[in-house]
């Protein structure tokens, strides 16, 4: 596949889950942490049932970098943490597969917040 139509399908894709999203935060009275939530169990579902790698193959980042791929992420270190530690890798493995990205989203919010002072909007 050409890089072109690579981007353009991940292009396609993640703005196809972006638009879902902000159609659910239209139409309904959905919060956008439920959403969040929505999404992310959507991930669990897909990778639980298998098909969230063949979606993975097609669409790339257009599907892991959305919290779908979160999702996905956690069920797959849990399914694998199961397979090798028993029952206990359903607590250990989903933060053990996600841990690097939790690590550095929270040293990244550390740094920006010493760079830029935040403060709350005046209305």
């Amino acid at each position: 596949m050409s890089s072109v139509l690579t981007y353009l399908i991940v292009f396609l894709i993640g703005g196809l889950i972006c638009s879902l999203a902000q159609i659910l935060i239209i139409r309904t009275r959905m919060t956008s942490a439920r959403i969040l939530v929505l999404f992310e169990l959507i991930g669990v579902f897909l990778q639980a049932i298998g098909i969230f790698e063949p979606i993975k193959e097609f669409a790339k980042s257009g599907i892991t970098v959305p919290i779908i791929g979160f999702g996905a992420s956690l069920a797959k270190g849990a399914i694998e943490a199961v397979a090798k530690d028993g029952i206990l890798g359903i607590f250990t493995g989903g933060i053990t597969a996600t841990a690097g990205g939790i690590a550095a989203a929270v040293g990244f919010a550390y740094l920006f917040a010493l760079i830029f002072s935040s403060h709350s909007k005046k209305t």
